[in-house]
């Protein structure tokens, strides 16, 4: 059993983050990383891919008993819709289509959406952006666990609990720190999801349904991949806010794991943040970084000094532009 924390945890800072001035530095040295600032084509086959995959899956459960739909849910559904969710993270920064193609890529995100079962690409894309842009900016990066998450989970026990329930606070979370008026994105985003999980129901049934929901929530809970919720931005090391992965599960979650990469250049798809790091290696290989999410999830659970408090605050300075 943990000891309590407080609010005072949190680690309070009025300095800006670390990115944009390394950013500047690398592309001073290293002005050919410009050239990694461009769309991944190979992104949409993949995720029309994953959604076939998905598909073939629905059917494939319909007639099994309950025990075989959780576990299957469990075992390979959890795996291709967490790994769905961080294709559509990919999306949400254009690397599918282009800038110049924005709605292209919302359209997209929306179609990586429907494995799911939950509309989320839209809303996604919105609230992600305040979080490059404004990195743990308090009130505004919802990233950021509430005071409540931070007071009640706080012991072994409560956080494991915190760890299963991780996508229910990420649904919610916003609606109390940022919450954003809806848009006529959201509601499509919506209607479409809506409308296809209807349809799963009514040609497979409701263990397909199920099955699909299942996948989500528990692939974004209690699972060897959500160990990256985590390990981006907790601090174990006082004064690192953002860390890396370099583990092999880099391979079903589009490079997420090169995260200090990815603050550092988010107009860089994953496919390409190894050879950002083999190019400026200087500026990432001292620094902390993970080779097993597993590992970290365990340490966030047993090591008392490790809760949802750990996590660097900003007092946001100067104006702030949102969505």
């Amino acid at each position: 059993m943990g000891s309590r924390v407080s609010r005072e945890d949190f680690e309070w800072v009025y300095t800006d983050q670390p990115h944009a001035s390394r950013r500047q530095e690398i592309l001073a040295k290293y002005p050919e990383i410009k050239s990694l600032m461009k769309p991944d084509t190979n992104l949409i086959w993949i995720v029309i891919m994953m959604v076939l995959i998905q598909l073939v899956s629905f059917y494939l459960v319909k007639d099994l008993d309950w025990k075989w739909v959780l576990f299957w849910a469990y075992i390979f559904g959890s795996c291709v819709n967490h790994s769905m969710t961080l294709a559509i993270h990919e999306i949400s920064h254009n690397s599918a289509f282009g800038h110049y193609k924005a709605m292209w890529n919302r359209w997209f995100g929306m179609f990586a959406n429907l494995p799911i079962g939950v509309p989320y690409s839209v809303s996604f894309k919105r609230y992600h952006m305040d979080h490059h842009r404004y990195l743990g900016a308090n009130g505004i990066d919802v990233d950021i666990p509430t005071d409540f998450e931070g007071w009640f989970f706080c012991t072994t026990f409560r956080k494991f609990i915190w760890v299963i329930l991780q996508p229910l606070f990420y649904t919610f979370r916003p609606l109390f720190i940022n919450p954003k008026p809806i848009t006529y994105l959201e509601i499509i985003n919506t209607v479409t999801q809506i409308t296809f999980d209807i349809i799963i129901y009514y040609f497979w049934g409701i263990k397909s349904l199920v099955y699909m929901l299942a996948a989500s929530l528990l692939g974004l809970g209690l699972h060897p991949i959500s160990g990256h919720f985590i390990a981006e931005h907790y601090m174990f090391l006082k004064g690192h806010e953002t860390y890396s992965y370099y583990g092999p599960l880099n391979l079903l979650t589009f490079n997420v794991g090169y995260h200090n990469e990815h603050h550092d250049f988010p107009n860089i798809p994953g496919k390409s943040l190894p050879l950002v790091r083999k190019i400026a290696a200087e500026y990432y290989d001292n620094l902390p970084h993970y080779n097993s999410w597993v590992k970290v999830l365990y340490d966030f659970v047993v090591d008392d000094t490790i809760s949802p408090y750990s996590r660097m605050k900003r007092h946001q300075k100067g104006k702030v532009a949102l969505d």
